[in-house]
């Protein structure tokens, strides 16, 4: 039985995963994350690269805005 599957090139594969603004591992079902903000992920790579003592700090601020949200979402029904 013979298949007829098209396998893009290298630099189809990134053009596509340029325009659905993903990685080329995603597209190929390496990664289950997606990367869709090139602002958000200059950011971790910012916080990254911080001395851990900054990044908790960081990561206490995120976690704050995160179940503020949360709340106000279960709140506003």
């Amino acid at each position: 039985m013979t298949r007829n599957i098209i396998k893009p090139s290298i630099e189809i594969a990134k053009k596509i995963a340029d325009e659905l603004r993903v990685t080329v591992d995603y597209l190929i079902g390496g990664s289950t994350s997606m990367v869709l903000d090139k602002k958000l992920l200059k950011r971790i790579e910012n916080i990254e690269a911080l001395p851990e003592e900054e990044k908790e700090k960081i990561y206490y601020f995120i976690d704050l805005a995160i179940t503020y949200n949360k709340t106000r979402k279960a709140y506003s029904r």
